[in-house]
């Protein structure tokens, strides 16, 4: 389907509204047309999910540029363009290019991580998973925080397309324990007697095909009836809910700050000292 520059900027507001909402109820993606009939994403839509090859798009993502929100957001919603969703073509008209934002933790800040800000993205708009978007979104942050990643299995290496030799320049596997860019690189460049930041090219390639990996089977797992939000990965670890129960949403122990959050606690505040 061909667009032209009006109705791409129009598509681009209205998904980037939706990333920036809270989880959605599945409404029907067809009601979503401006005046001409043009496909239009609005706040509250969702696009219906259909289970993908986890190992395929995590190819896909470790071949496509423009950094690591790119590569994941890219990555799946192409294959879902090249699926057999009822909203393929709708899928096929998102411009995936507005994801290159994201590198290095926004636009090199070291922020939140491109891959886990393309998940936000995405699983925000996705119908047809058993509305467990929120969980599926938790399990993609929890996951990213306390696995050794990347992934670096001699079947991985050779599913995504890289060799033993990349191998090589990725070194040893790290693990982030926090969502931000900054915590994961720094992680990953200590492991490896203090790599520079420039040299992590390969090993991001392959975290972002290891993080669209894992996005993937958790959709598929959720599309097919699992309930995610019972996983330990999708729920906060036992330290951050200890300290959940003095900083809490609803109410706080005397004048302890009010805490709204699921990382790590400890990973930037140790105690009550920092």
């Amino acid at each position: 389907m061909s667009i032209n520059r009006r109705q791409a900027l129009t598509q681009i507001i209205g998904i980037s509204t939706v990333a920036a909402g809270a989880t959605l109820v599945g409404t029907s993606a067809f009601a979503a047309t401006d005046e001409d009939g043009n496909f239009r994403l609005e706040l509250g839509d969702t696009l219906k999910y259909v289970p993908l090859d986890a190992m395929a798009t995590a190819k896909l993502a470790y071949e496509t540029g423009g950094g690591c929100m790119h590569q994941v957001f890219h990555s799946i919603v192409t294959k879902l363009a090249e699926s057999s969703s009822v909203d393929a073509e709708n899928f096929a008209s998102i411009p995936t290019a507005l994801a290159g934002y994201g590198w290095a933790g926004i636009v090199g800040q070291g922020t939140i991580c491109g891959n886990l800000n393309a998940a936000g993205m995405l699983i925000n708009i996705l119908g047809d998973i058993n509305d467990q978007n929120s969980a599926v979104i938790s399990a993609s942050f929890r996951y990213y925080e306390r696995e050794d990643l990347p992934l670096s299995s001699d079947e991985f290496v050779a599913g995504i397309g890289s060799t033993a030799e990349k191998s090589e320049l990725v070194g040893e596997t790290s693990v982030a324990n926090s969502p931000l860019c900054h915590s994961s690189i720094s992680n990953w460049s200590g492991a490896n007697g203090g790599k520079p930041f420039v040299e992590k090219g390969e090993r991001c390639k392959r975290l972002s095909a290891s993080m669209a990996y894992y996005i993937v089977d958790l959709l598929n797992r959720a599309y097919a009836g699992e309930v995610i939000g019972v996983l330990p990965e999708a729920v906060a670890s036992e330290e951050t809910q200890a300290c959940q129960t003095c900083h809490g949403t609803t109410e706080t122990m005397g004048s302890a700050a009010s805490v709204k959050g699921d990382l790590e606690c400890q990973t930037c505040h140790t105690g009550h000292f920092n």
